[in-house]
């Protein structure tokens, strides 16, 4: 991945009629970045891709492409590819002439269409399924020929919405590996949209975490997971236990109570339940829920603090509902937030 800004969005803003879906946003993409726009629908994450590769308007702002501004061109004038949710894949046509489509568009035959085709069925595997039409591929296999198709047209930036969604779990596994492959072994600036958190920080060189139409916190996977900057960005990355600081002390819904050690400068701060000890500590609370996860154990506890998640190794002893047990919220195990909502 390149330092060099290739893509910025300039004060975007993006609107449905007279509601605003995106407004004013920066952000500014590296040449041969793979960058995960994540958060909830109705965050403006697919809006952006949108605006983006040409399909939705902008209201005002500006895009700017390696050194071009694009923010009025035509989408087929861009040099973007897209692969969409539902790949939209010509079920008539075999393997090769999905992936030949565009190039024949462009007035490529012969030996040439011939030699780019191939190519492209190989970056992504798929050589010996050319003959074949897409009805009778997996699901992994039709997004290959997606992939495929939008590569071989060279994109200077290739955008992918929800590319792992209509997968299973082992799928999705295996690409999340090979669209890294192809990424990285092709140097294609790549942009995907995601609400999967997992998703985001296995793929992602960046990850632009968006809320409301804005962007709440950019970073890589390891700061956006180790050091999320808002109460929302560390529910959404998994923080299940998320408290509010006043004046030195952690602040529940039954009060203020005092913490079990000295606090950082925050707004609020968020544990991970395999951060929160249990069996001892300065803390109280009653076993609501038990679950059972294989090689742990999840339980929730009724406290002064609100509701409380902790999850221990499965090979402990279980503690059964209405138990009272003692435990820590130890302030040196907790993400410091700059935001509380």
């Amino acid at each position: 991945m390149s330092d060099a800004t290739y893509l910025t969005l300039e004060k975007l803003t993006l609107a449905y009629g007279k509601t605003a879906a995106v407004e004013n946003l920066d952000l500014s993409i590296h040449r041969g970045e793979l960058l995960a726009l994540l958060g909830p629908s109705g965050c403006g994450k697919t809006t952006t891709m949108r605006s983006i590769a040409g399909l939705m308007p902008v209201r005002s702002g500006k895009i700017v492409l390696d050194g071009r501004d694009i923010t009025r061109v035509s989408a087929n004038k861009r040099e973007i590819g897209l692969v969409f949710q539902s790949y939209a894949l010509f079920p008539h046509l075999t393997v090769f002439e999905n992936v030949a489509f565009g190039l024949r568009l462009q007035g490529m035959s012969g030996a040439a269409l011939t030699e780019k085709v191939e190519a492209g069925l190989k970056t992504v595997g798929l050589s010996d399924f050319a003959a074949r039409k897409t009805p009778d591929l997996s699901g992994g296999q039709q997004q290959r020929v997606a992939l495929a198709r939008s590569l071989v047209m060279q994109p200077k930036v290739l955008m992918l919405d929800e590319p792992l969604s209509n997968l299973d779990a082992r799928l999705r596994l295996e690409m999340r590996t090979e669209l890294q492959r192809v990424q990285k072994e092709s140097g294609v600036t790549m942009i995907f949209v995601t609400h999967d958190q997992v998703e985001a920080l296995a793929l992602a060189d960046r990850i632009v975490v968006m809320r409301n139409g804005a962007i709440e916190q950019i970073g890589t996977p390891e700061e956006i997971y180790n050091q999320p900057a808002s109460s929302f960005v560390a529910d959404f990355v998994g923080f299940e236990n998320i408290t509010a600081v006043k004046d030195g002390m952690l602040v529940g819904p039954a009060g203020e109570v005092k913490a079990s050690g000295p606090l950082p400068q925050a707004a609020g701060l968020a544990w991970r339940p395999r951060s929160i000890p249990l069996g001892s500590g300065p803390y109280k609370g009653t076993v609501r829920g038990v679950s059972y996860a294989g090689s742990s154990r999840e339980y929730v506890l009724e406290t002064p603090l609100g509701p409380v998640k902790a999850e221990v190794d499965a090979a402990l002893p279980a503690y059964a509902l209405g138990t009272e047990l003692a435990f820590d919220l130890p302030p040196e195990a907790a993400a410091p937030l700059q935001k509380m909502d």
